[in-house]
């Protein structure tokens, strides 16, 4: 029960890191948010850290170059992600943005050599068709400019997030290996802070304050956000508290509607609907499976 609650905690921080980068406006650069987000999340992550006694050894590491892959991908995921959440309505950026764990499917096949049995490929193949139902209205509005195209560029960049964001899970699978996951916490979020002010020169804006706030709660909200993520996998196992994760789109939708107006569509709907299920079912076989490998781990013990 304590693994859920800091699950669904989690959801309600990233929900409101959404909401405050929404709120903060569709103008703003990409890699400008980003440092944002990754910046002042650094304060509540190195505030925990120094409380649990974990500071010191959690800037130690074995593997910086896996720390850079993983701090590269996971920028450029970030960074299309926020473009996409900035000109799209909230309920279909978190929709399109489950896509991530289905790809990672994929990835783990092919990078990883994991075995995916025929049920989990086929969980992968119909959970892309709701991603297809949700993305492909938003596909169908490339026009010469206007609303239509920013939200179709939207649906676009938030899809090419969710692959690259895929490519990170699997180096974060590699980096477990050998790192701590507090090391991993920490250097993703200084990689990611250090490589958004590479867009710089790209034009930043000058924030008024009211944006500047939204942009630095939605660091802080994300900060805290991986921590109680972080401690909802210490206190129950991976396929309890993950379900937890598609109650965002129930929340996201009721604060879309009471903030920004916006009204899921039913294709939204509809193609949400699948890709929960097919992620839901995805975890399920991940169970199932992890206890297969446990009774073998017995079985095969003196």
């Amino acid at each position: 029960m304590r693994g859920i609650a800091c699950k669904i905690t989690s959801v309600v921080l990233f929900l409101g890191m959404q909401t405050f980068i929404k709120l903060a406006g569709a103008g703003i650069q990409p890699g400008q948010v980003t440092f944002y987000r990754s910046f002042f999340a650094l304060f509540p992550i190195v505030a925990f850290l120094a409380y649990r006694g974990q500071l010191k050894t959690s800037f130690y590491t074995t593997n910086p170059v896996g720390h850079l892959k993983r701090g590269t991908l996971g920028i450029i995921s970030m960074g299309l992600g926020f473009y996409g959440l900035l000109h799209l309505p909230l309920p279909e950026a978190i929709a399109l943005g489950y896509a991530m764990p289905l790809i990672a499917v994929v990835f783990a096949a092919l990078l990883l050599g994991e075995t995916v049995r025929i049920y989990r490929w086929s969980a992968v193949f119909v959970g892309l068709i709701g991603v297809a139902i949700v993305s492909w209205p938003k596909l169908t509005l490339f026009r010469d400019g206007g609303v239509e195209t920013e939200q179709a560029i939207g649906a676009v960049t938030v899809l090419l997030a969710s692959v690259l964001g895929g490519l990170a899970m699997i180096q974060v699978r590699k980096l477990v290996e050998e790192e701590k996951t507090s090391t991993i916490v920490l250097y993703f979020s200084i990689t990611a802070s250090v490589f958004s002010l590479f867009t710089v020169p790209f034009g930043w804006d000058m924030l008024d304050l009211a944006p500047q706030l939204y942009l630095i709660a939605a660091g802080f909200c994300g900060g805290v956000a991986q921590i109680f993520l972080t401690e909802s996998y210490r206190h129950a196992d991976v396929s309890t508290v993950a379900p937890f994760e598609y109650s965002s789109i129930v929340l996201g939708s009721v604060l879309a509607y009471f903030v920004f107006d916006d009204i899921p569509t039913t294709s939204m709907l509809i193609g949400t609907a699948v890709i929960v299920a097919a992620g839901i079912f995805i975890i399920y076989r991940e169970h199932q499976l992890e206890l297969e490998r446990s009774a073998a781990r017995k079985a095969s013990s003196p």
